[in-house]
Order: structure tokens, then sequence, then C-alpha cells
């Protein structure tokens, strides 16, 4: 391995938490490009997901932010498929991050697939109003549009993650999807705030 190669898995390491084997393979999958060889780690996160999907996360951990003033608070059921990953620091520490992501922008639903059929048809009704003479496929465009943007207020896992808002919420837990090889899942959240 030459020098070039060490430093940029180093690199990559350190931003991503990947184990070192994953970042070398991005890395010359992406012909040494760290920007593509982070999305690629991204990516193959989502894909050990979608292979892990019947896979059961009976194990995890409860994290609970309450904002310095004590006017705002959150906890977060945060998900995994081993009692080794559920006490590694590190998970910890994405399930305290996530709940001050609830803290903070108040979502509503964990995923899309979370969202009631009834108010999403409400949300179309909304969207639509003065819309009524339009073509169909205007008044579908113009739907998908304010929808996708609603969307990623009002769902954690789509929302961009306060700290870095290149990232979204789904693509910082693949992050440690790769890091620890095994399904991690939100389960529940909830967010109090006095007198709201």
């Amino acid at each position: 391995m030459n020098k070039e190669l060490l430093e940029k898995i180093k690199i990559l390491r350190e931003k991503t938490g990947a184990p070192i084997g994953k970042c070398k393979e991005a890395l010359e999958k992406s012909d040494g490009d760290l920007e593509k060889a982070e999305i690629y780690l991204r990516e193959k996160g989502e894909s050990l997901l979608e292979k892990k999907k019947e896979t059961k996360t009976n194990q995890g951990v409860i994290s609970a932010y309450v904002h310095y003033n004590g006017k705002v608070a959150s906890l977060v059921e945060l998900r995994c498929e081993t009692d080794f990953v559920s006490q590694n620091e590190e998970f910890k520490k994405l399930a305290y991050e996530i709940a001050i992501q609830v803290a903070a922008l108040k979502p509503l639903f964990v995923s899309i697939e979370a969202i009631p059929q009834e108010i999403i048809e409400n949300k179309r009704k909304e969207f639509l109003v003065g819309l009524e003479d339009k073509p169909e496929e205007v008044k579908e465009t113009v739907f998908k549009g304010k929808f996708e943007k609603w969307v990623k207020e009002v769902c954690l896992l789509e929302q961009p993650y306060i700290k870095n808002e290149s990232l979204t919420i789904r693509d910082l837990i693949n992050e440690y999807v790769n890091k620890f090889g095994e399904k991690i899942e939100i389960g529940r959240f909830i967010r109090l705030a006095l007198n709201e």
C-alpha cells in the first residue's frame, strides 16, 4: 500500500469511523476521491440495512437530552441487534446526538412511512388550495415539491443533521451501520417543551 492511500484511509476512517478494510474498499471504488468514498460508504450502509431489513433490533439504549434552560427535553429509543453494540460509547453518543436533534427540530414522525395516510391526504388538500383549475400534472408537481419540503421538516430521518447539514439523520445512522456492521434504527422518540 502506498503512503498516499494509507493517509487517505486514515482521513476517511477518522471522518466516518468505518473499519480500515471498508475505507480501503471505498477509496479503491472511488479512484481515491475522499468525497466519493464517503458517499460510497453511506450507500453501503443503506444496502447493509436493506439486507438486514428483517433482522430484529432487540437491543439498544434510551437517551435523554434536557436543554440547559430546563424548558425543552427529549427521549430517544435507539435500537440495534446486539448488546455489544448497545453498550458501545459511540452508539450511546449517536443516541444522544439524535435526542439533541429531536429537542431542537421538533420532528413529528420517525420516517415518511410512519405518516398516517389521512395526514398525507390532508396535506395534499392544503398544498393544492387555489390550484383546482390547473392540469393534474401541474398539481402533482406542486404537491410533490411541497410534500418533500414538509417531510424534511417533520420526519426525523429526513431532517438535515443540525451539526452537519450535508447529512440527514438517515445518513448519520448509515455511517454507524457501516461502523458496527449491524442494523440500527430509531424506535420511538418524544419531545417535551414547557407550555407547548
